[in-house]
């Protein structure tokens, strides 16, 4: 039942960037409702947390409650190349000693109950089950949204702003005509869940291990959660994956890939399955506005980048906040427009760009450990990319020495495609 008739903010969405969204500007005194169309808890990958998540987390009062939980808790990142050999493990705090540098690894629909209850308690008012069926525009500017409840019951609600952190869903991307399908990164994903599965120990148990396959066609993910199970997925070329291959069949594809992957086999080889295989498909975009007069994206109805290096909850908390910082200020001046609602997309896009183009390198052969023992000046910035400190330009550093170690890559390829002449 709605309580309220006229919030000053409207949100749609409760994951990450949703209740990020709706927290903060409920902890300045506005009036917010959030409406998810689902019942929470619900499932959703995406698995891992990096780093840089604890400063919103920390706006939020989340850390408390993190500390709390049985989330496994994340020190580092480590790499296996396609013969299956380990790389030195990328440990954060190494990097930048601060209680920042510990993570965890979460079920999602455990956090995202945990970050929606969070906004309740900060004085959003929360309507799950509740459908966002249209945006309500007179002109070009949005003043409220069209929704049903469980009941059935459609009603109309009024506000200043509307934030939309409806997932892929994107209401009003899709209404714009505004999705740019990423050119490079077409990729696709298989995943499942096991138990049995190996675990490191100690100071190693929670990292994230990032898996090469033969032929560096894809790669895995290796994520270990609490209750002994293990987030395990495939990720590869969209065509590599599902068109050019004689079966569809989700499970013949990800043991074919598995096969495939030396450093995986004997992780799972004394396991269970306990799940059931998933798949997501071409999943990299991004809008080409993050604002409109009167409404905001945020998370995924914004953009998503790449599984790779773990950074969709982070750009969902970051997007999050920095919209919410805009939003409360337009509030304050009477200003809602897209220039002040969206003041913050530029900075977030080029930190986004930063991750965009280390996940991209690693696509085309980047090696990591190669260019630590080049540049080991420059493994800390290396890894403040990990653990995503994506909105600062000292990181930039790294970018012309990866430009030089791209062209040594390509001249290698270009000799040995060479034609030889007896």
């Amino acid at each position: 039942m709605i309580q309220s008739a006229n919030p000053q903010v409207i949100v749609i969405g409760g994951g990450p960037s949703g209740a990020t969204t709706a927290t903060l500007i409920a902890q300045k005194g506005y009036r917010v409702q959030l409406f998810e169309r689902e019942k929470f808890p619900r499932y959703h990958i995406g698995e891992s947390l990096i780093p840089e998540t604890y400063w919103v987390l920390e706006r939020l009062n989340m850390l408390p409650k993190m500390r709390a939980s049985g989330f496994v808790h994340k020190h580092s990142v480590q790499f296996v190349t396609s013969k299956g050999k380990l790389s030195e493990p990328f440990y954060f705090h190494d990097n930048k000693p601060h209680e920042c540098s510990q993570t965890w690894q979460v079920y999602r629909q455990e956090f995202d109950q945990m970050m929606l209850d969070n906004a309740r308690e900060h004085g959003v008012e929360v309507h799950e089950e509740t459908r966002v069926l249209d945006v309500l525009f007179e002109g070009n500017r949005a003043v409220g949204v069209k929704i049903v409840d469980k009941s059935g019951v459609e009603r109309e609600i009024r506000a200043e702003v509307v934030v939309d952190a409806a997932g892929q869903s994107c209401l009003i991307q899709d209404r714009f005509n505004l999705r740019e399908w990423d050119p490079v990164l077409k990729k696709a994903a298989v995943w499942t869940y096991w138990e049995g599965a190996y675990r490191d120990t100690g100071k190693d148990e929670g990292a994230t291990i990032v898996m090469q396959t033969e032929g560096k066609h894809g790669w895995f993910w290796y994520i270990p959660l609490h209750d002994d199970r293990i987030s395990v997925g495939v990720v590869a070329p969209y065509d590599y994956l599902f068109v050019n291959r004689e079966t569809k069949d989700l499970e013949k594809i990800y043991f074919e890939e598995v096969a495939k992957c030396p450093g995986l086999q004997p992780r799972i080889e004394n396991a269970k399955r306990v799940a059931p295989f998933r798949a997501a498909k071409e999943y990299s975009y991004r809008s080409k506005e993050v604002a409109g007069d009167g409404w905001v994206l945020v998370g995924d109805a914004f953009g998503f980048l790449d599984p790779l290096y773990s950074s969709g909850v982070l750009l969902a908390l970051q997007s999050g906040a920095r919209a919410a910082d805009a939003i409360c200020e337009g509030l304050a001046t009477g200003d809602t427009s897209a220039a002040q609602l969206g003041k913050w997309g530029p900075e977030f896009v080029e930190g986004m760009e930063r991750m965009r183009r280390l996940v991209c390198e690693y696509y085309d052969g980047f090696s990591f450990g190669r260019f630590v023992q080049r540049h080991p000046q420059l493994k800390g910035h290396l890894t403040d990319l990990l653990i995503g400190d994506l909105f600062t330009d000292k990181v930039d550093d790294v970018i012309p020495p990866m430009n030089a170690l791209r062209a040594e890559m390509d001249a290698a390829r270009a000799a040995a495609a060479a034609p030889t002449v007896d």
